[in-house]
């Protein structure tokens, strides 16, 4: 009898060692799973915090939900490689059918604090009546807050914010066109499913290379996630790369540069005029483009040109004309010499003092990116941890210059492979794929970092079939953070807000 008891038992036990052998190896995975994250930097980021709030928007009171957390990234092997660090705001009530709105910045390497802070989120750091005092900003509510009309969701791709990989050297892996817009595709598609927002209408929001992103991830998450975005709005875009970089030797890039310059020089003189600005555009793909495009005038001929251009940009004549009209980076130093005052790229109406005075070439930092604006990364530091309840060690990064300058573009590291930059062809196939999606590009005047005539080029350039009434294009006061100008950013999102309203239904094919 215990012969027979022996044996039943054994033979239970050895039925049931596949179950206990599988459930076994998925504690190990798990425990695995846990020690790679609790063994490197992921270890300092808190469980997700959840507050509620409420914001005053046109006098209506909106409440809603703050969710600080992160979205975990996995590898094949089933160990969690990184962490996405992102900030949702949901309106009460808003039902199924509220837009949706996932928001990054570019750099690469800058987290999404700038269009946090600084645009569509319900807290903006004032800079005072200059707009430009970062030693005494100060954190508000947002009266043009996106909340009105959109959830939000912020995002801040690896290397940037909150948002590392398991192990160090792993962060190199991101940090590729093709790469970097899979995975916000991948943080995108998770939080969808997390918070069963699948019947939502989905946009995209990015600024400077986030522009460039969102075309990018708009493709992959239609590819490679099965979700098909409603729209996309770009703020001061990187659409062609060949068409921005190295204006002062390419005529087309040069003369799409030099309204920006005409724009900045009437903001400096108080004399902006719409007509003015149109005829500095006419000029700028007329004569100048011809001139440039061919031999360099010479005599009466000569002296015209580069007067008017000097009298167009406020750039000496001599100067002009030692570099046959192409004007590069000439304006930074020299837009304004009476005052030896330097612009900024990012706004060429923006003078700040010269730290080099005796050097003719620009070599401090700029005034805006590396000035004021960098208030946005301690703020947001501030506010993630006493207001949203987000409490980290981890250092939050604002802007990483070093991903940037390795940048992986298709074609290699470096600055030489942005040329092969482009957008466009992503645009095309989003507006032919998807006959509901509709695209908002706005730009600041006076930004010399993406100038806006590339981007009306790219527009213009579209097939009609494709683009009309379905792709806009806006332009406002100010440069590349045209927003950090109250009534600027209250224009913008006037515009965003009709934008969305439109929402134009998908169009049967021919």
């Amino acid at each position: 009898m215990r012969i027979r008891t022996l044996f039943l038992l054994t033979a239970f036990m050895a039925s049931l060692w596949p179950a206990l052998s599988s459930a076994q190896e998925r504690v190990e995975r798990q425990a695995n799973v846990e020690r790679s994250a609790g063994d490197g930097v992921l270890k300092l980021l808190p469980d997700d915090s959840v507050t509620q709030h409420e914001l005053t928007v046109d006098g209506r009171k909106i409440a809603y939900t703050a969710t600080a957390g992160t979205l975990d990234l996995f590898g094949q092997d089933g160990a969690q490689t990184g962490a996405i660090f992102y900030t949702a705001y949901v309106a009460s009530g808003g039902g199924p059918d509220r837009p949706l709105t996932f928001a990054f910045n570019g750099g690469p390497g800058a987290a999404s604090a700038f269009l946090h802070l600084g645009l569509v989120g319900p807290k903006v750091l004032d800079f005072g009546p200059q707009a430009r005092d970062g030693a005494h900003a100060k954190l508000v509510d947002n009266p043009q807050s996106w909340l009105d009309f959109t959830d939000l969701v912020l995002i801040d791709p690896i290397g940037t914010g909150w948002s590392r990989t398991a192990k160090a050297d792993d962060a190199s892996n991101y940090h590729n066109v093709n790469s970097d817009a899979q995975s916000i595709a991948k943080a995108i598609a998770l939080y969808v499913a997390h918070n069963n927002r699948s019947n939502s209408p989905k946009y995209l929001l990015g600024e400077s290379y986030g522009g460039f992103r969102a075309a990018k991830v708009a493709s992959a998450l239609q590819e490679s996630q099965g979700i098909v975005v409603a729209g996309a709005v770009m703020l001061s875009p990187l659409l062609e790369g060949q068409l921005m970089f190295n204006a002062d030797q390419f005529a087309l890039g040069a003369a799409l540069e030099l309204p920006s310059l005409a724009a900045a020089k009437l903001d400096r003189d108080n004399a902006f005029d719409e007509q003015t600005q149109k005829e500095a555009e006419i000029f700028a793909l007329g004569e100048y483009l011809t001139r440039l495009a061919g031999p360099p005038p010479t005599g009466t001929d000569a002296e015209a040109f580069y007067g008017r251009i000097s009298q167009l940009t406020g750039i000496p004549q001599d100067i002009v004309a030692r570099n046959r009209g192409f004007l590069g980076n000439s304006f930074v130093k020299h837009s304004d010499v009476a005052s030896s005052e330097v612009m900024s790229s990012y706004d060429a109406s923006f003078a700040a003092p010269d730290p080099y005075p005796e050097s003719d070439y620009d070599r401090g930092d700029d005034a805006i990116l590396d000035g004021f604006t960098r208030a946005y990364g301690g703020a947001f530091a501030n506010y993630a941890r006493n207001e949203l309840g987000f409490k980290t060690e981890m250092t939050y990064t604002l802007l990483d210059g070093d991903i940037s300058r390795r940048w992986e573009w298709g074609g290699g590291r470096g600055s030489g492979s942005r040329f092969q930059a482009s957008a466009t062809d992503d645009v095309r196939q989003l507006l032919a794929s998807n006959t509901a999606f509709h695209l908002l590009i706005a730009h600041g005047y006076s930004d010399m970092v993406t100038p806006y005539s590339v981007s009306r080029y790219v527009v213009d350039h579209l097939p009609p079939s494709l683009a009309s009434g379905r792709v806009g294009l806006k332009l406002y006061h100010g440069g590349h953070m045209f927003y950090t100008k109250a009534d600027q950013r209250a224009a913008f999102t006037a515009d965003a807000k009709v934008f969305y309203a439109a929402r134009p239904a998908a169009q049967p094919a021919d």
